[in-house]
């Protein structure tokens, strides 16, 4: 027991540690990577390429293909960009393997040793514990390798005669043999949600010479099936692009195990003279006089490598066609967004890495933002339907009312927004942040909850305008109207300016073209309430009508301060500062 035990927390540290130096690397280079994602991939090959590094530098093809489906979500990616970084995310993570595998086969145990001191020294000072934190990651990676090993060599499963009967109870030349491997390979990824761990235990059973290499190789086979469950998960609740990605991603490996199982004995033939002739060229000896233990892991390493990249060589001339077949599974829904409130970005399921989970939040925002000034849009064309003209059209009262109860479903809307988005931060605020991470999220939360006052305003309007439409002897004069489409038409030009903030980069964004459209509004409002006082007084509207044509004003004006107050939380400045 104490053996098993000793087992599974090697495995433990294992996983655990390439997590570690995952998300360390992902602090250190979030936003490169998001930047290096959407501008390495104008073709195929680049994509293909980006996957690869990327993969291989986080230590994780779950990292990028999740990063990549929620980028396609997002809509930072085209799909026939995200089809060619997943391959190239299938090649990456064959880099975990070789690691694997020369932890098996030297001792490296020391080298942990070294990552844990200046791991800790790092951490400690602050200003590189990122670094810190991927060199703890790396030696609790390294300990669970050579735990593992040793944990291995002293089960010594080669003569354990339970573990040789269970694998000599299999036909080691059935092709159903092979299949239940496979499947047992996939299985098992999708239970410990790490290919790594699976193929640290596939290396092991097979070095230590309890397991033939055909099984062991049929495990990998279903590792890369296994893996793949996990994009898919996390696309469930996903839009349409995101769950295509997803698919295309399963498709790859698929395909790659189809093709593979139809030269399955010749291919592993085949990869076992490639490691004997290039082992022998590299090392200057005979591949086979090395410990089983060490020959076999190199040949696993192999043929995961090997497998990976022709399948991606293969596939690669074929994502156009890849991409008609997914669309074609999955097709796109028509769903009216305005009758359907859901978060389109965030999706619920597996928690990705704060960098990732606060760009989906930005994305919702963004969101949020337009569905306001289409909002705003809608109180402008429920006050021309109040005039007395409009009036005069048929079903005038039925589109008045239709269109309230719409700006009335929008109100509720923006409020479930706001609460939805807001408790998505809190839950990514509990995960160990970066300070600019930190500052992203304090400004979003102040962000949703000015959009959601946005909405307030907007409503406010609407219900003033319909208490207005419901009296029917409070009209406004033609000066009331003109003065009041000016008012809400530079409200409007404030509204465009937020968005074009929220969809562009801040540092592109002249901050003052809002606070010059804010004191227009101001200057503005000023001038309408004392113009209403003398037109009061004049009789030339009564004082009703006046209150409720200042009430919109009012409203407007209140409307410009919540824009600016988005702007400003936007920009991490304030308007004395500007």
């Amino acid at each position: 027991m104490l053996t098993l035990f000793t087992m599974l927390g090697s495995l433990a540290l294992l996983m655990f540690g390439m997590k570690s130096m995952s998300e360390a690397l992902q602090k250190m280079a979030g936003p490169q990577l998001r930047h290096a994602l959407g501008a390495m991939t104008s073709n195929r090959f680049t994509g293909l390429l980006t996957g690869s590094v990327v993969t291989a530098s986080v230590q994780s093809s779950t990292a990028t293909t999740v990063m990549t489906v929620s980028f396609v979500n997002a809509g930072l990616l085209t799909l026939t960009q995200a089809i060619s970084v997943i391959m190239g995310a299938n090649i990456g993570t064959t880099f975990t393997a070789w690691i694997i595998a020369l932890g098996a086969s030297f001792d490296i145990s020391i080298v942990s040793y070294i990552g844990f001191f200046l791991g800790i020294i790092l951490i400690y000072m602050k200003k590189h514990r990122y670094i810190g934190d991927f060199l703890f990651g790396l030696g609790l990676l390294l300990l669970g390798l050579t735990t593992l090993r040793l944990t291995g060599q002293k089960m010594d499963l080669g003569h354990n005669e339970a573990v040789l009967s269970f694998f000599n109870s299999f036909d080691m030349h059935s092709y159903w043999t092979i299949f239940v491997f496979l499947v047992m390979g996939g299985v098992l990824t999708f239970c410990v949600q790490s290919s790594a761990a699976v193929m640290a235990i596939t290396m092991l059973l097979c070095g230590s010479g309890a397991m033939p290499i055909s099984m062991g190789i049929a495990l990998v086979l279903g590792e890369n099936i296994g893996t793949t469950i996990t994009s898919n998960l996390a696309a469930l609740s996903a839009n349409t692009q995101a769950r295509r990605a997803a698919l295309a991603h399963m498709f790859f490996n698929i395909f790659g195990v189809i093709w593979i199982l139809c030269v399955f004995y010749w291919f592993v033939e085949g990869v076992e003279l490639a490691v004997q002739y290039v082992g022998g060229e590299l090392f200057n000896q005979d591949m086979t006089s090395l410990p089983k233990e060490k020959y076999l892991t190199f040949v696993l390493a192999a043929f995961h490598s090997g497998f990976n990249i022709i399948n991606a060589g293969i596939l690669i001339w074929f994502i156009p066609q890849i991409e008609k077949f997914v669309c074609w599974v999955i097709k796109s829904k028509k769903v009216d967004e305005e009758e359907d409130f859901r978060l389109h970005f965030i999706t619920a399921g597996i928690m990705k890495t704060p960098e990732l989970s606060v760009l989906e939040a930005q994305k919702e925002i963004q969101a949020f933002s337009n569905r306001m000034q289409r909002m705003f849009g809608m109180v402008q064309e429920l006050l021309d339907l109040s005039s007395s003209e409009r009036r005069k059209e048929k079903n005038n009262e039925q589109d008045f009312n239709k269109l309230y109860t719409r700006i009335e479903k929008y109100e509720g809307i923006s409020d479930n927004m706001e609460l939805e988005i807001a408790k998505y931060l809190e839950n990514v605020s509990d995960a160990h942040l970066s300070d600019e991470t930190k500052g992203k999220i304090r400004a979003m939360l102040r962000e949703v909850s000015e959009l959601e006052s946005i909405g307030d305003a907007c409503f406010n309007m609407a219900r003033t305008i319909n208490r207005k439409y419901a009296a029917k002897s409070d009209h406004f004069i033609e000066k009331q109207y003109n003065h009041l489409h000016q008012m809400m038409g530079l409200t409007d030009q404030a509204l465009t300016q937020m968005n074009k903030l929220m969809l562009g980069r801040k540092e592109a964004y002249d901050v003052n073209r809002t606070f010059n459209i804010e004191n227009e509004i101001n200057n503005y409002r000023n001038q309408l309430k004392a113009q209403n006082i003398i037109d009061v007084n004049n009789q030339v509207y009564t004082y009703a009508e006046g209150t409720i044509y200042i009430d919109l004003v009012n409203e407007c004006e209140k409307l410009g301060d919540y824009v600016v107050n988005v702007v400003e939380a936007r920009m991490g400045t304030r308007q004395k500062d500007a």
